[in-house]
């Protein structure tokens, strides 16, 4: 398949690590909650399935999703993987008991993370290996030297490709960027919520993807009449051009969407074909004023 046909088209992370723009995420694999396993584990091994399928080579993760759940069924759906496929996790936090989400990112933890992604998915490497910073409501302020510098020095081990940060201010990006390469970054960002605009630019120029986390608004999705009279003008589902619009807005961005259903896969996919005439681009930009 020539690589213009991919969904949403390619970029290269890291100088070598070709992907398709519209990838998947597999958060919404796992239990409620993120939490345990599936009701319907066969639904789940289909969601990737078809993933793959519609020709995408990017599936994000991370082993404290179920905790280990998503992993251990990508493995069981696409093992042995596409040659073509890049897996991207995360590490930083574990799982408690009640389904919290603890800080976990002493040298020896985030070691065991990354051990823990490479057993469950079967791999000797892993493709990118996000550093997530704590906050719920956003980057937690601070230094995040100590734990980038240990990812870092496992990356010289062999054991991870790229290096790339989630949930981080500017400051933090050039932190690290001062202890290795950081190949991606991923953040909140969606039609409403635009706060990292300038990030943005700012990792375009240095060929950096971006790879907004929540791009349809996360647990609570985004509501906009706006986005509802553009998504009727155009025949299309108003998801598909909030995903849509993410593509448009910078050629360093790389959707991640989860869902797991395969119907809303495929309407996902369908942002990478659906155009916005300029009059909608407008509208949809206005939004987040």
């Amino acid at each position: 398949m020539a690589a213009d046909t991919r969904p949403g088209g390619t970029f290269t992370m890291g100088g070598d690590l070709t992907v398709t723009r519209m990838g998947y995420g597999a958060m919404q694999l796992a239990g409620p909650g993120v939490f345990g396993p599936p009701a319907d584990r066969d639904a789940a091994v289909a969601v990737l399935r078809e993933a793959v399928e519609l020709g995408i080579t990017h599936i994000d993760t991370s082993g404290y999703y179920g905790p280990r759940v998503t992993n251990q069924i990508i493995r069981e759906a696409l093992y042995p993987y596409p040659e073509d496929l890049r897996i991207v996790t995360k590490v930083g936090a574990a799982r408690d008991a009640n389904g919290g989400w603890p800080e976990a990112q002493a040298p020896e933890q985030l070691r065991e993370q990354v051990e823990e992604n490479l057993r469950d998915l079967g791999l000797d490497a892993m493709d990118v290996v996000n550093l997530r910073n704590p906050g719920q409501r956003g980057p937690q302020p601070g230094s995040i030297a100590g734990p980038f510098t240990a990812l870092a020095e496992l990356r010289q081990e062999g054991l991870i490709r790229h290096l790339g940060l989630s949930n981080v201010t500017a400051r933090q990006v050039a932190e690290a960027q001062s202890i290795a390469p950081v190949a991606c970054v991923q953040n909140h960002y969606n039609l409403a919520g635009r706060g990292d605009d300038d990030l943005i630019g700012s990792l375009a120029a240095q060929g950096i993807a971006y790879v907004p986390f929540f791009p349809l608004g996360g647990f609570h999705p985004l509501q906009s009449g706006t986005l509802d009279a553009v998504a009727e003008r155009l025949g299309a589902a108003r998801m598909t051009v909030a995903l849509a619009w993410l593509l448009h807005r910078s050629p360093n961005i790389l959707l991640i969407p989860g869902t797991s259903s395969v119907a809303h896969l495929r309407e996902n996919v369908a942002a990478a074909d659906l155009t916005l005439p300029a009059d909608a681009l407008a509208e949809l930009d206005a939004i987040a004023t």
